[in-house]
């Protein structure tokens, strides 16, 4: 009998062949948002089963990867640069907080304002986590020409722009 963690990884390569045999063969010209989130799905799978090996949530990463760049800002700072709802970014923190990743404080003068400051923890992070998600990238990008990636990455900034555009008109 297998764990139950290799009939889960059997189950994630099932979906990923699933995918590719549905964008190869059933709907090979099928609008481009289902293929860019099939494309999300894989790389956020990959790097939830890394994160999980080392006791890390995957909810957890978008911030970490945010105060790595930026340590010491501001809930409402940290919430706009990671692309998450205010209330989802404070549960968040709090578990962060009680795992020892950050730490929570208003400073003097602004009780306002909640910092969000890297404890030691959360930042040892860095070291073993930034490896496997350039491994991730690594995997996804296999066998790609640095032509095509760099094409692949025009076309993904000019659809962000177009969309952010449009939403800006809205």
């Amino acid at each position: 009998m297998n764990p139950p963690r290799a009939s889960a990884e059997q189950r994630e390569a099932e979906i990923a062949q699933r995918a590719l045999r549905h964008w190869r063969e059933a709907v090979p010209n099928d609008r481009m948002a289902h293929l860019v989130k099939d494309a999300m799905r894989g790389l956020h799978r990959a790097l939830q089963v890394r994160l999980a090996q080392h006791g890390v949530q995957p909810g957890h990463w978008v911030f970490l990867r945010v105060l790595w760049l930026r340590d010491g800002i501001t809930q409402r700072e940290l919430s706009l640069e990671a692309g998450v709802m205010e209330p989802t970014t404070c549960v968040a923190l709090r578990a962060m907080a009680a795992l020892g990743y950050v730490k929570l404080d208003h400073r003097e003068g602004n009780r306002k304002k909640l910092y969000v400051t890297l404890q030691p923890l959360g930042r040892q992070l860095q070291q073993t986590l930034v490896p496997l998600a350039e491994e991730i990238n690594a995997l996804a990008l296999h066998g790609l020409s640095e032509a095509d990636i760099a094409t692949t990455r025009r076309a993904l900034l000019a659809m962000i722009d177009n969309l952010a555009r449009d939403l800006a008109q809205a």
